[in-house]
């Protein structure tokens, strides 16, 4: 039987193969893109990345082509041109939805994780291509009705609407004033490049009301890199004063 496969996620990144295969192959440094900080992230990263995955390589016709790929057929795929060794193109590919019960027509969070983790991926390796990661997080949180929705409680109401590229502009609910620019947006997701406190990617994922009723949840996740003591500290308090008087699941 032959499966079906959907493109989820393609990019390019400005970062040599070897540089991006190693960002997938060691744990440590998986830990610098993938998901977001919780206690049993170590843990999930060496299940996936290390028990449950199985590696492919080959080179021809002055191309490399190097590929993960996991029990439930997806594939991540790196692949580089001998003649352009600088950048490197990562795709991930799933099986259709055909004959998937589990999927209910409207959000595959599967497909969406994929998509942030992938853009953590290029963000971490073309902007701090050496430094650790922290992130902070506020994981479903109730999107609002329409009479007054999470979004422009928190000043990002227009997010969504923006262009890639387009500068972002936002007023926190405490006042403060936060610029940066739109670095990627789908159906169901927006990524920020902050120029803040730091140097971040801000990616924020929407799940609509078909698949969370009755509003549809909002997750936001920023990823900080070498950030000292007092200067985490900073984002800490600010990130708290964000999404915390807003809503209470952020951390």
């Amino acid at each position: 039987m032959t499966l079906e496969h959907r493109q989820i996620v393609s990019v390019e990144i400005a970062a040599p193969v070897a540089t991006v295969w190693a960002h997938l192959r060691e744990p440590r440094l998986v830990g610098r893109w993938f998901g977001w900080d919780y206690d049993g992230l170590d843990a999930e990263i060496r299940q996936i990345f290390v028990d449950q995955v199985r590696e492919h390589h080959e080179h021809a016709d002055g191309v490399t082509r190097r590929t993960l790929t996991w029990r439930d057929h997806d594939v991540l795929a790196v692949t580089a041109r001998d003649d352009d060794p600088r950048r490197t193109h990562v795709t991930v590919t799933r099986r259709s939805h055909d004959g998937l019960a589990r999927f209910d027509g409207v959000y595959d969070e599967i497909d969406e994780g994929w998509i942030a983790f992938v853009q953590q991926l290029r963000f971490a390796l073309e902007q701090h291509p050496d430094a650790e990661r922290v992130t902070l997080s506020a994981l479903g949180m109730d999107a609002g009705d329409r009479r007054d929705p999470l979004l422009y409680r928190t000043g990002l109401h227009g997010v969504r609407g923006l262009p890639v590229g387009a500068h972002v502009d936002v007023t926190r609910p405490d006042g403060s004033r936060v610029g940066g620019t739109l670095v990627y947006r789908t159906e169901h997701q927006v990524g920020i490049h902050l120029h803040g406190i730091a140097e971040s990617l801000l990616v924020l994922m929407f799940e609509p009301p078909g698949h969370r009723p009755p509003h549809g949840r909002v997750s936001a996740v920023l990823s900080t890199y070498g950030l000292d003591d007092a200067t985490l500290a900073e984002a800490r308090r600010r990130w708290a004063g964000w999404w915390g008087a807003v809503a209470p699941s952020a951390s």
